[in-house]
């Protein structure tokens, strides 16, 4: 019988970890989980489930990668808010220090050694205006935004970003981009809704999904927008009606995931710059009111309603199709 060498020339690697960057067809043992594995690609986007945040919730703020998340504040069981902030490194999460200003209904953006958090409810229902960044271990006030606001969308890097939508109380069409030092009114939304969720940068932004008024039929949308830094152009619509998911990505390669349309959901679809499309890749844990980061290929998304009273603290990997994938060979 023919060996392995004498089919590809070379020996099965022999290694005490799986490489960081293996290549497509790359073979190897791992002597540590004596398992031989490979590289191939995903056909389809799938997610994967990973370690649990510490501390279970929804209507948090999310900002980073896949490898280096960032999760903070939230609602916590009896509508109690949390400032609470981790840290996820590809594998656990770890707890940092806490936001300034207790608050859930928030959004964020930017890096885990450089996040920005604005808006959302503190404990009373008022909207906040409330603005914070995150250097990687603590949280310091930053100038305010000038529309008090919740359940909005949010875009871009902490010196260069934008948010936009959400309720005060009624739906706003108000956008406001950052410089890293004070907020300024842009054009707004040509829908007003609040529930949506965002991608991109503050010169290349999206704005997809949301809601508008009852009942949830005809409440919940699909509605895209692209922002352009100064204004916003409705664009192809999404395929699934919902609110209160997550997005990661950019303009041209978009992720959503989650929300709710007619229950909690996991439906997953992929933008282009051009249309939307349904993945076959569903979350293991349907849920709304979510945190997402990363990208089309990368994404993260942590937390949520998972429709249980405790709220959830599920995370999961997004693999996006075509990206490198390892497996273990196994013998049955």
């Amino acid at each position: 019988m023919a060996e392995y060498k004498g089919i590809k020339g070379f020996k099965v690697q022999y290694l005490s970890a799986d490489p960081s960057d293996p290549n497509i067809g790359q073979t190897w043992y791992n002597s540590t989980s004596k398992d031989l594995k490979y590289t191939s690609v995903t056909t389809a986007g799938a997610w994967a489930t990973s370690n649990n945040m510490n501390t279970a919730r929804y209507t948090l703020g999310g900002a980073g990668t896949q490898t280096a998340g960032l999760g903070f504040g939230g609602e916590l069981p009896g509508s109690v808010m949390t400032g609470a902030t981790e840290e996820y490194d590809g594998n656990s999460w770890t707890n940092s220090n806490p936001l300034n200003t207790v608050r859930g209904l928030l959004d964020g953006c930017g890096t885990q050694t450089a996040g920005l958090a604005t808006g959302g409810a503190s404990p009373t229902p008022t909207s906040q205006t409330a603005t914070e960044e995150y250097d990687g271990n603590s949280w310091a006030n930053a100038n305010s935004n000038n529309t008090p606001r919740s359940y909005f969308g949010t875009t871009g890097i902490q010196t260069a970003a934008v948010i936009f939508g959400g309720v005060n109380p009624p739906p706003v069409t108000a956008t406001e981009e950052y410089d890293g030092i004070s907020w300024t009114s842009s054009n707004p939304l040509n829908t007003g809704r609040y529930f949506l969720a965002g991608a991109g940068t503050q010169t290349a932004g999206l704005a997809f999904g949301g809601y508008t008024s009852p009942p949830i039929a005809t409440g919940n949308q699909t509605a895209t927008e692209e922002y352009d830094g100064n204004s916003w152009t409705s664009v192809n619509s999404m395929n699934t009606a919902r609110q209160t998911s997550a997005g990661a990505g950019i303009q041209t390669a978009a992720l959503a995931f989650g929300g709710y349309s007619t229950a909690n959901t996991g439906a997953t679809e992929e933008y282009d710059g051009i249309s939307w499309s349904t993945s076959p890749g569903s979350l293991n844990t349907a849920r709304s009111h979510l945190g997402g980061a990363g990208t089309q290929a990368s994404a993260l998304a942590f937390g949520g309603d998972d429709s249980s009273p405790t709220y959830s603290a599920a995370t999961e990997e997004w693999t996006g199709a075509g990206s490198p994938l390892t497996k273990t060979v196994t013998v049955s």
